[in-house]
């Protein structure tokens, strides 16, 4: 859970932060400094709104609890948040390259406009949208118990390190292009909500909310059960101990949905999910690919364009 949990914040703090930091950057650079004040005040007021979410949030857990539903709000966390991860992998994906440019060209219309009212919203909407986020993964990786994630080494971890990262950035220490550095962190979010999807699919069979044509496919619990107590019965039913730890099992469950005996569901759900991602990211490629020597040649036709 605190690897996830470290995973999940970096990237959704780094992300407001990188934002905040070029509106605030751009505005000193057009010595328009006395605007950065309402652009903290944003974000500071989003961070508030979303610790009262997440507060919300473990309310509304309780009492799906005390009626005895919280699986099926656990289930239905996992798959929204298996959809929100990838959703965000790819639209930072797409948009990193001309991030700098659109924020500061909302801030040239607040600016232009004397609109103090809506940059205010503009960065609290930025900040506010990361936070609900992170409450929502928080929910999904711990099982709804959201202030055990937010207050663990995990979380507060991956602020920091987002902290420093974003320093480094702005003051021009790390020269890493910002479309490579969360193609990396994407790959290992994609990992983690792939993980999610097959938990969640996983629980809705012990339910029996869905059924299973094929419930173990292979069962490799002698070389790595996915969890201690799945090590306590191998080592009781068999008189031997597995090669691994399930301590490790349960680590790789928590972290990539890993499981000693999945469901022929669970393996065709995991595997289809990959070859999704490919298929999106290779249908992208060459459409980006085209658009590029379109306006290539658009410009040797037209130099006065460029």
């Amino acid at each position: 859970m605190e690897i996830q949990a470290l995973l999940i914040t970096f990237r959704e703090v780094l992300e407001a932060l990188l934002i905040i930091g070029i509106i605030t950057t751009y505005l000193k650079r057009m010595d328009h400094s006395k605007y950065t004040k309402y652009v903290w005040l944003g974000a500071g007021l989003a961070v508030l709104a979303s610790i009262g979410v997440a507060i919300l949030f473990q309310v509304v857990f309780t009492g799906f609890a005390a009626m005895g539903s919280e699986i099926y709000l656990k289930i239905g966390i996992m798959i929204v948040s298996t959809l929100l991860l990838t959703q965000m992998v790819f639209w930072m994906a797409s948009h990193s390259k001309d991030l700098k440019g659109n924020m500061e060209g909302k801030m040239n219309k607040f600016i232009s406009t004397g609109n103090i009212v809506g940059m205010v919203i503009h960065s609290f909407l930025v900040v506010l949208r990361e936070g609900i986020e992170t409450v929502f993964f928080f929910a999904a990786i711990t099982g709804g118990n959201i202030g055990a994630a937010m207050q663990g080494w995990g979380a507060i971890t991956g602020t920091l390190i987002a902290v420093a990262v974003s320093y480094m950035f702005f003051k021009g220490t790390m020269r890493v292009p910002l479309k490579t550095f969360f193609k990396v962190t994407g790959a290992f979010i994609i990992l983690i909500s792939a993980g999610l999807l097959v938990q969640a699919i996983s629980m809705m069979q012990d339910i029996n909310l869905i059924g299973s044509v094929m419930p173990h496919v292979y069962d490799i619990t002698w070389f790595l059960p996915e969890h201690p107590i799945d090590h306590a019965h191998y080592i009781r039913d068999h008189g031997a101990a597995p090669l691994l730890s399930g301590d490790i099992g349960i680590f790789l469950k928590a972290l990539f949905g890993y499981s000693s005996m999945p469901s022929i569901e669970e393996v065709i759900a995991y595997i289809g999910y990959f070859a999704g991602i490919f298929l999106l990211t290779s249908s992208r490629s060459p459409k980006k690919q085209k658009a590029a020597e379109q306006k290539k040649v658009k410009n040797v036709l037209n130099p006065e364009m460029k």
